[in-house]
Order: C-alpha cells, then sequence, then structure tokens
C-alpha cells in the first residue's frame, strides 16, 4: 500500500508522491500541465486550467526535487473524477504512471470513495483499462475539443481507516493527505 508521502526507487532515481499542500507546488502542478497540455499537445490555456483547480486535491510526482506528474482530483458524491493527468516527456512511463495512480488511488478510497472516475481518449482510455483496472462506465464517448472522450471507471477497496463522520475529531483537524500524523498544536 502507498502511504501519504510514497517513495519508491525507479531505476537510479528517487521518486516520490505527495498531496500537494503548498502554493509552491500548486505552482509546480500549473507548470507541469502548461509544459504537458499546451505546449506538447497545443490545447488552449482555457482547457489546461479550467476553474476547477482550487476545489480539487492535486497529486504531485517528483524525481528527486523536480516536479514531474501530476494528477487532479475532483470530489463528487460516492465518486472522485481523476483528472488533468500529465506527465513531462522524460518521465511519461508505465512504472512512473502506476506510482501516481495507485497513490491517488489509495488517497480516494481512504477518504471513502468506492468509485474512481476518468474520461480518457481512446489511446490513453487504452492505457487506463490495461494499467488501472478500469472499465467502460457504460455510456456512449462524448466529443471534447475535437476529439472522443470514453467514461471509465474503477472500484476501489474502502479501507478500514476510512475518513466518515465517526472518524476521531483529531483526524479530521490533520492535513489532507496526512490524517496519521498528528497535527502541530495537538494535545499530545
Amino acid at each position: 500500500m502507498i502511504r501519504d508521502s510514497a517513495v519508491a526507487d525507479v531505476g537510479h532515481n528517487s521518486f516520490r508522491v505527495e498531496v500537494v499542500k503548498s502554493m509552491d507546488q500548486l505552482i509546480q502542478i500549473f507548470a507541469l500541465r502548461a509544459i504537458c497540455f499546451m505546449e506538447d499537445t497545443g490545447l488552449p490555456y482555457d482547457h489546461a486550467f479550467d476553474g476547477n483547480d482550487l476545489q480539487a486535491t492535486h497529486i504531485v510526482g517528483y524525481d528527486g526535487t523536480e516536479p514531474v506528474g501530476t494528477m487532479r482530483v475532483r470530489w463528487f458524491k460516492d465518486f472522485a473524477k481523476i483528472e488533468r493527468t500529465a506527465f513531462r516527456k522524460s518521465h511519461r512511463s508505465i512504472p512512473n504512471i502506476k506510482l501516481v495512480a495507485n497513490f491517488t488511488f489509495t488517497h480516494i478510497a481512504r477518504k471513502g470513495y468506492p468509485v474512481a472516475m476518468t474520461h480518457a481518449s481512446p489511446l490513453f482510455a487504452r492505457l487506463w483499462r490495461m494499467h488501472f483496472g478500469f472499465r467502460d462506465a457504460g455510456k456512449p464517448p462524448v466529443e471534447y475539443h475535437g476529439e472522443k472522450y470514453f467514461e471509465l471507471i474503477r472500484q476501489l477497496d474502502i479501507p478500514d481507516n476510512a475518513i466518515t463522520p465517526a472518524t476521531d475529531v483529531a483526524v479530521l483537524f490533520r492535513t489532507e493527505g496526512e490524517w496519521d500524523t498528528p497535527a502541530k498544536y495537538e494535545a499530545h
């Protein structure tokens, strides 16, 4: 199981994954998306940055201290939607993407959400199905920016320590993703 700050060796590199918790990290994921969406694919600015960033949880993957991949999670009733997955060309590999994706799935499940959803073009829908256990939601593809996107879902196993209304109040005061670490001002 990948914990709140995952570290794994990928080749000779140290790769870690975290929940974005600072303005500096938010700027890093915005830079990643600008590179990957605007520069690499030519998508317009208002697609890469659509107004949902301040309501979402962002996940960032690092190679050492360099941000190299990101995913955004938006929260809905009974499901979480994974969006804006972006990896720098130098780090677009299944092992790196799996580290960030598995961290994201664990985070979603810890918050008690039983379903992860994403929308993907045919090429990336294949990736989500083959490597991450997603299946088609049974809806016809939707066209977005001139390309068809498939709705995909994955069932998640909710852990016994999922965050619920019955969770200890001290845990609810803790920083997103750091629920097992006592907060600085908690009574000891």
